[in-house]
């Protein structure tokens, strides 16, 4: 793996907590090997060249250690927001189980977003981790159907697996859910499959869903969307144009539709899907800062 430069790895949230409520961010790798035909990532914004490589960060557990232990504010850190912190290249470098390990060590809480199953590897120390502090985790997962997540997410562990992988971690006492974003217009946009994943995350002990019905597109991400569009759905792509033009926010046309029917769904089974809701429930006051207070 190639490693490149980096001066800091955390980074304090410039939108407040009222996303998953984290504090800071951390990404340990630049770049991602899944492939996914939707992800935003690709977009020039993020300034990241030759997106399908994963690169490594130089020194960063040795960075990590030294920003962690100046902080003051033991919050939640967000890992993964853009690169996914398990890549295959993980099971040989363990970025993220060493990043783990510090933080830990000192005492933060983490909020770790995946589409890998090899995240079980590592459910001794979010347990660990749980005992001191806030531990949310979250999967996307696009569809139900696994034939699909193969076209549409080529480098993942399939839906399937990802589904088992909440059952394992809720068993064992961690929080976790489901990010169902992107939903994409004329391919997951349906009540069948938004019905039917609900119906699996309550199956697997998912505490939440969080959606938007809809996807973004921009600059470098739209182009390459069209492309695997072309290769895989042929005739897809005029249909997007006419409906969204250069449009950003690419919203699916009978959205209202469709979160009523996502929200009657998770209603029915328990399921958590507004974002206050989601935090309120998984952050908790830990017994050591009770013990503290006195």
């Amino acid at each position: 793996m190639e490693f490149i430069k980096a001066k800091t790895i955390l980074s304090k949230v410039k939108y407040g907590n009222e996303w998953y409520g984290i504090d800071y961010n951390m990404n340990l790798y630049r770049g991602c090997s899944h492939r996914c035909i939707y992800c935003d990532s690709r977009s020039n914004c993020y300034h990241i060249d030759n997106f399908d490589i994963v690169r490594g960060k130089e020194n960063a557990l040795y960075i990590l250690e030294k920003e962690l232990c100046k902080k003051r504010e033991k919050g939640v850190i967000g890992i993964g927001a853009v690169s996914d912190p398990y890549n295959p290249l993980e099971k040989e470098f363990e970025q993220t189980r060493g990043a783990l390990k510090l933080i830990s060590k000192y005492g933060f809480g983490v909020s770790i977003d995946t589409k890998s199953d090899l995240i079980l590897r590592d459910i001794d120390l979010l347990k660990e981790i749980n005992l001191k502090n806030n531990v949310i985790i979250k999967f996307t997962i696009t569809t139900p159907n696994d034939e699909l997540s193969k076209i549409i997410e080529p480098g993942v562990s399939s839906s399937s697996k990802r589904l088992q992988a909440i059952k394992k971690l809720s068993d064992n006492g961690i929080y976790v859910g489901i990010m169902m974003n992107p939903v994409l217009p004329f391919i997951t946009a349906n009540e069948e499959d938004i019905k039917k994943l609900v119906k699996l995350a309550s199956e697997s002990g998912a505490k939440f869903i969080h959606t938007y019905m809809g996807m973004t597109l921009r600059e470098n991400q739209r182009d390459y969307y069209y492309d695997k569009l072309d290769q895989n759905f042929v005739g897809l792509k005029e249909k997007y144009i006419k409906y969204y033009g250069d449009r950003y926010n690419c919203i699916a046309p009978n959205y209202k539709i469709l979160y009523k029917i996502f929200t009657d769904e998770c209603d029915k089974y328990g399921i958590l899907y507004n974002m206050n809701d989601i935090i309120k429930a998984y952050k908790k006051i830990k017994s050591n800062e009770q013990i503290s207070l006195f």
